[in-house]
């Protein structure tokens, strides 16, 4: 007689870290997700699309979103068992909301300007939530999936 043993359906994994409001913290975001996605054997493709989502929101925290003595938080939470990572970047400036991904004004030889359009080119689904009592939390989420692969047979 041959038995298998139950399998528990894969939790999410979480990781959630306070970073200062600056390039240094910032850049520190990029590279915590980077080790915390390989730790966690997230396919090397989706790791690039995170780390560079996680850089241009970590920046816009840390030059758009700061308040000084505050710091902002990035929250990682990778479900498996649904194919989705989800990306929050949250700062302390929930009146500096982001503008919608239209500006294509943006004078080509700008060094800045263009973070919400990668964002919004890297990431399946993207928005901003507010945080109260007066921040905003940025998230992105990339799926593991091909675009129509999803489960239950429903097509996005």
């Amino acid at each position: 007689m041959s038995t298998t043993t139950p399998q528990l359906p894969a939790a999410a994994r979480t990781f959630t870290q306070q970073l200062s409001s600056t390039r240094r913290g910032a850049r520190l975001a990029r590279l915590l997700t980077y080790e915390r996605l390989r730790t966690w054997q997230v396919s090397l493709g989706i790791t690039d699309r995170a780390e560079q989502i996680v850089a241009e929101l970590a920046a816009n925290a840390a030059l758009h979103g700061r308040v000084q003595g505050r710091d902002f938080r990035l929250t990682l939470t990778h479900d498996s068992a649904g194919g989705v990572l989800r990306i929050a970047v949250t700062d302390a400036r929930g009146d500096r909301l982001p503008h919608p991904v239209t500006d294509f004004f943006t004078p080509p030889d700008d060094e800045s300007g263009r973070g919400l359009l990668i964002v919004a080119a890297l990431a399946d689904r993207w928005g901003t939530d507010p945080y109260p009592p007066g921040g905003k939390t940025v998230w992105a989420e990339v799926s593991h999936r091909p675009p129509g692969d999803v489960p239950n047979g429903r097509t996005v």
